[in-house]
């Protein structure tokens, strides 16, 4: 990806959403079977436990909070619409008529975005960094990108709403909808080079 991009192409949005994907559902295999050993539970087990728990959010907060981030994680990189899902009660429905963007508040709404998630996973970087962690150890590596996901798309999803009052379900729709707009590609593309720049000079390793 990152090779195609600094040739200067642009990804197909839905090209990319499945190397993306594809991606993180190879992590997440390669990483089940050690949390499934070190915590003597197999899949079944935990997927009960864990729709167990979210029956009773209230009383288990934490387990709701680390669900819901995992399916923002997941939604955020499939496209797919999950957070708020239970195997009960289903999508949860999202509050709010859909707002449609133009292309021009889009290229806003995505430079606005970008820019927030690569600053928060730079700084999430230089954490690591001063806490002696070698980002370019698999392990270390794999965690960085799993905890910078997560946090810099909350931040980044936050600025959003706060800013521009956009939720991400508008801003993917927007996406999709503009993305062969050359205006829009293009500023989709220069975006994804310059984080992947600011990454590497953070000391960053590609995946």
């Amino acid at each position: 990806v990152q090779q195609i991009q600094m040739s200067g192409q642009m990804i197909p949005e839905a090209q990319l959403r499945q190397l993306l994907k594809a991606e993180f559902e190879r992590a997440l295999v390669a990483c089940q079977a050690q949390v499934f050993e070190e915590n003597d539970v197999d899949a079944d087990c935990l997927e009960e436990a864990t729709w167990e728990f979210m029956e009773e959010e209230e009383k288990y907060p934490k387990v709701k909070r680390a669900v819901e981030r995992f399916q923002k994680l997941y939604e955020s990189i499939s496209g797919e619409e999950v957070v708020g899902w239970t195997p009960n009660k289903g999508k949860t429905p999202t509050a709010g008529a859909k707002k449609e963007l133009s292309a021009e508040e889009l290229i806003k709404a995505a430079t606005l975005y970008f820019e927030t998630l690569t600053e928060k996973m730079v700084e999430i970087a230089k954490e690591y960094k001063a806490a002696g962690k070698d980002l370019k150890d698999p392990k270390v590596s794999q965690q960085y990108q799993m905890e910078a996901s997560s946090d810099a798309n909350d931040v980044a999803e936050e600025k959003l709403k706060s800013e521009m009052d956009i939720v991400m379900s508008d801003f993917r729709a927007a996406v999709d909808k503009h993305s062969r707009v050359p205006a829009v590609g293009q500023t989709l593309g220069m975006l994804q080079i310059k984080q992947q720049q600011e990454l590497m000079a953070a000391g960053v390793p590609m995946m």
